[in-house]
């Protein structure tokens, strides 16, 4: 075993002895299937590709059919967009029932949904520049109360913020959030949209996101800490167009981010199955070509980053979730072909890859084993939702907890 594996195994898996029972009496020597039903770990995606499959508004039903079975098959955590300026693109009409129709039904289906984001300065509402300061920050703490409260219970992680690093000194195009942050510093933005969401939502898990990887992002999370702001989790991006970080960086960086005790959310990962961007390019933005296609090479390369890359992100502790940045290539940010799906809808050995690792290696697909004369069943697996089948009846447990369980399950 490897020293990777050997952390994933004592990060995230237990081992486990459960005593199955019928009408309080054990089952004892008896064939059952166990299969894991759900894992804790967040295995995430954006979901923006199924908001018309999940609205009933697909131009092509059976191609959006398709894509959520492909996204199912895999992932289990879901994000949604709020980029103010698409989701409130004229003041007061909010696109708040097709968003909640669409985070339904994720939920729904047991995976959980992150808005994103409440605040930033990309994207943001045109309308914001007719307003003053004082006016922007009441349209912004407004803004997050609405969102909060209408989504509530359906929708209860957020990225309250996003890109707080370069937010005041944005320079590509004027905007209202970039004229607050400055005028009033970082730190005092991150607390007044931080406290409206949490005063809206108090049982949300909150989140502060930015792709700035520099002692910057480390110096905003310290003085916000500092200054005691609740922060539930660290977002931290991983856009990797311009080639994989490695395993010695992406450890490097962990290892300085887990330091303040927070769990940390890769947010945002884009790996690349075609030409890797030029290394020169500093805003991605920046880099227009009129094709930018998947390759047989680029796909072979693409699916081993996956591979390496999620190992990396199980074997460290404060881990919690991980999100892939789109699944197909087709409407992939700048037309990269970064998705696990080509653009006719066909899976990439990435996906292939990934499906592996989440449903066979680090799941317990369908599986016989027996109960012995106490009625217990031993297996080691990985944290999460379990169950147990038996002549027509089931019992449900889970493991929440690395290292050793011990535990009972009834069948009804």
């Amino acid at each position: 075993m490897t020293e990777t594996s050997g952390r994933i195994q004592r990060h995230r898996t237990a081992d486990a002895v459960v005593t199955l029972t019928l009408d309080g009496a054990p089952v004892t020597g008896r064939e059952v299937v166990l299969e894991q039903t759900r894992h804790r770990f967040l295995f995430g995606c954006i979901g923006f590709d199924l908001i018309d499959h999940a609205n009933g508004t697909a131009a092509d039903p059976a191609a959006a059919a398709r894509n959520a079975d492909l996204w199912e098959g895999v992932f289990n955590f879901a994000t949604l967009p709020f980029y103010w300026g698409r989701f409130e693109p004229e003041r007061g009409r909010p696109d708040t029932e097709r968003t909640l129709k669409a985070a339904r039904w994720f939920a729904d289906r047991g995976h959980p949904v992150k808005g994103h984001p409440l605040a930033w300065h990309t994207v943001t509402a045109d309308w914001l520049l007719d307003l003053d300061n004082e006016e922007i920050a009441r349209a912004q703490v407004d803004r997050i109360r609405r969102e909060s409260q209408d989504f509530a219970g359906v929708i209860d992680m957020w990225d309250v913020i996003n890109e707080v690093v370069i937010m005041p000194i944005f320079d590509k195009y004027d905007n209202g959030i970039t004229r607050l942050c400055r005028d009033i510093g970082r730190i005092p933005m991150v607390r007044l949209v931080f406290d409206a969401a949490r005063e809206a939502n108090p049982n949300a898990t909150l989140l502060l996101n930015d792709f700035d990887m520099s002692a910057a992002y480390e110096c905003l999370i310290e003085g916000v800490l500092e200054a005691g702001i609740a922060i539930d989790a660290l977002g931290l991006q991983s856009h990797m167009h311009q080639g994989y970080w490695g395993e010695e960086k992406t450890e490097a960086i962990l290892d300085r981010f887990s330091r303040y005790g927070l769990p940390i959310h890769f947010t945002e990962t884009t790996l690349l199955s075609g030409e890797i961007m030029p290394p020169e390019i500093v805003d991605l933005n920046d880099y227009q070509v009129d094709s930018w296609p998947s390759t047989p090479e680029g796909e072979a390369r693409q699916a081993d980053e996956i591979e390496r890359h999620y190992r990396t992100l199980l074997a460290h502790p404060a881990v919690e979730a991980a999100t892939y940045w789109g699944m197909n290539d087709a409407g992939m940010w700048l037309g990269a072909p970064g998705g696990l799906i080509r653009a006719d809808g066909t899976p990439k050995p990435s996906y292939d890859r990934l499906h592996h690792l989440v449903n066979t290696e680090w799941g317990t697909p369908p599986t016989t084993l027996a109960t012995d004369a106490e009625g217990r069943l031993r297996f080691n697996g990985f944290l999460g939702d379990y169950r147990v089948t038996c002549d027509g009846r089931r019992a449900d447990f889970t493991l929440d907890a690395a290292g050793e369980a011990s535990l009972t399950a009834a069948l009804d």
